[in-house]
């Protein structure tokens, strides 16, 4: 039998030899560029594996924990098949997010441009990235603070709310996603949740979703083989709606309509497939990461009851203002300051996405370094949200810090920064506020199940966010 394990051992020792010279070595040929301190790993996969290791995503988890502890907030390895300069530094983060396109450039790993496709603006770059952005940004400003998007939002609120009145148990994950799929299916393609296609892309979603977290293995049966045939399912049908609603324009059958898809047909400047592919990145903004960031909030908020306490005062004043059965408007949303605090809390202490991959487009100096030409770099947002330094006892959830802190400041970029800073994050926020502004004035609720939100690095809680719900009509009679 030792014949059958001899090559096993021959390929382990000649990769650890590899391993270990590449880590001695490297440094030396890179000796008139001075590069972070850090280590490689091993060939090929490097550190990756020991980097994506699961951990609750209200810590930095250990990876990052020892090799800052080892060589600082700046550090290099090799992650995801290339060498890497991580930053868990503020300023250097900064420095990248504000540099995009100059000295930076947005670097996916390639099996995610699989999923996405070559044209979506996750991953595009330059010109193209540019034209996306600008339409998006035009789409959130005209929608924003329109009242058919605020009632949209606001009443299906109050339809998920309702829909718990006799339930002891929900799982608010779930419930989350159903919430953030149906406004954003309604705002982008005009569909109600009761209408057949909205369950089939929705079917199509959940494994296109599944896929873009799977190893990026395409073999029949795989989930990210079923992603990347979602992917083109929900592409034909988001296809064929655009036609038929083109259809309906120049018949007039259609009036009054002002979803994202009625504005995306008035666009010249856009392919048809780069509106096709805007639809999906818009599905896609609008349902996991709003969805994860209620979530956030049920969690934290759930165990700090003065949090919760002041968020309804702040709602039950509001509504005292306004007749029971009228609706939320954007003023009211200006008044929802400490609401802002508390999601801004959510967003530090969670860490919905803890990095971003950018590519060095050149010999990058930054203080007494270089970040060579080429390699990836992944500033990490966590490790400054969570940083002691720049957030007294960073460990707690307190949304007070935020009372007099500038939003935009270094210290939180939750939706990233400069010209790749999502442009849908307001439209997150108004969701979510008037979600709060019914969930904080009529229910109570407790964790059922001890659990945390566990980063993958994608951010999940395992067991749905089971929670016991209390009506507060229930409490006070």
């Amino acid at each position: 039998m030792a014949w059958v394990f001899m090559p096993i051992f021959v390929v382990g020792f000649v990769g650890f030899l590899l391993g270990a010279i590449l880590n001695h070595f490297l440094p030396l040929l890179l000796k008139n560029r001075i590069v972070p301190k850090g280590s490689f790993g091993w060939p090929f996969l490097g550190e990756t594996l020991s980097f994506l290791k699961p951990h609750p995503s209200n810590s930095i988890g250990s990876f990052l924990q020892q090799h800052c502890s080892r060589y600082g907030k700046v550090f290099t390895s090799h992650l995801f098949f290339s060498p890497t300069v991580v930053s868990c530094d503020e300023e250097l983060n900064y420095f990248i997010l504000q540099n995009e396109g100059k000295l930076f450039e947005c670097s996916y790993p390639k099996p995610i441009h699989g999923i996405l496709g070559k044209v979506s603006m996750l991953v595009a770059v330059s010109d193209t990235h540019k034209r996306l952005r600008n339409v998006a940004l035009s789409l959130v400003t005209t929608t924003k603070s329109k009242p058919h998007f605020l009632n949209d939002v606001e009443n299906i609120a109050t339809q998920i709310l309702d829909s718990w009145r006799y339930k002891q148990h929900v799982l608010f994950s779930e419930e989350a996603r159903k919430f953030t799929f149906n406004v954003i299916v309604k705002q982008v393609l005009g569909l109600t949740a009761e209408e057949p296609r909205t369950r089939e892309i929705l079917q199509d979603f959940l494994a296109f979703m599944r896929g873009l977290i799977s190893f990026p293995l395409y073999i029949p049966g795989t989930p990210y083989a079923k992603a990347v045939q979602a992917r083109s399912r929900i592409f034909s049908t988001v296809r064929t709606i655009i036609e038929e609603r083109r259809r309906r324009r120049r018949s007039e059958e259609i009036k009054n309509t002002s979803d994202f898809l009625e504005i995306l047909l008035c666009v010249d400047t856009l392919s048809e497939d780069e509106k096709v592919s805007f639809v999906l990145d818009s599905l896609l903004g609008g349902y996991e990461t709003t969805s994860l960031l209620m979530d956030m909030l049920v969690y934290f908020l759930g165990q700090s009851p003065a949090a919760l306490h002041k968020l309804k005062v702040e709602h039950e004043k509001i509504r005292e203002m306004k007749g029971n059965d009228e609706l939320l408007n954007w003023e009211d949303y200006k008044k929802m300051d400490f609401t802002q605090q508390v999601i801004n809390e959510a967003l530090r202490s969670g860490n919905i996405v803890k990095f971003v991959h950018r590519k060095a487009l050149k010999d990058v100096k930054f203080r007494d370094y270089v970040i060579p030409s080429g390699w990836k770099v992944l500033p990490i947002f966590s490790a400054v949200h969570l940083d002691p330094s720049l957030h007294p006892n960073a460990l707690q959830f307190n949304p007070w810090r935020w009372k007099d802190e500038d939003q935009t400041c270094k210290k939180l970029t939750p939706f990233g920064g400069g010209s790749r800073c999502c442009p849908g994050s307001e439209l997150a926020k108004v969701e979510v506020a008037f979600f709060l502004h019914h969930l904080v004035r009529n229910y109570r609720w407790r964790l059922e199940e001890d659990e945390q939100p566990m980063a993958h690095p994608y951010v999940e809680f395992r067991r749905g966010l089971k929670l016991t719900v209390y009506s507060s009509s229930d409490l006070s009679s």
